[in-house]
This record gives structure tokens, C-alpha cells and sequence, in this order.
């Protein structure tokens, strides 16, 4: 997902996403320990993701503060 289509969301649309992608992150680092993990790429792509997110909520509340 792009940071244009997470901006378009609204803010609780986004920490619920932040929420299932900290679980998938949890459930993939389980995966990884155990070698059970086949699209090892994918975590990395979580955690991207879930720094856009953390990155655009953090930019509203900075925004709504001034």
C-alpha cells in the first residue's frame, strides 16, 4: 500500500490496520523461529507498512497540535 492510500484513510481505519499488522508481524516472527516461514520478504514488508502508518498518524497529530 502507498502512502497516498493510507492518507486517504481515516484515522481509526489506521490503527486498526496498525493493530492486525503488529499481529501478523508476531505471527511471522513465530513462523520464522520455527521454519515454518515460506515468503520470508514479507516481514519486511510489514514492518514498512507499519512504519507509513505510525509516520502519517504521527504527522495528524503534529498538524492538529499546531
Amino acid at each position: 500500500m502507498k502512502a497516498q492510500d493510507v492518507r486517504a484513510k481515516s484515522e481509526d481505519e489506521l490503527k486498526q490496520q496498525l493493530v492486525d499488522l503488529r499481529k501478523e508481524s508476531f505471527n511471522l516472527r513465530f513462523q520464522a523461529a520455527s521454519g515454518q516461514l515460506e515468503n520470508t520478504a514479507r516481514k519486511g514488508m510489514v514492518k514498512k507498512e507499519i512504519a507509513r502508518i505510525k509516520t502519517i498518524l504521527g504527522e495528524r497529530t503534529r498538524s492538529a497540535q499546531a
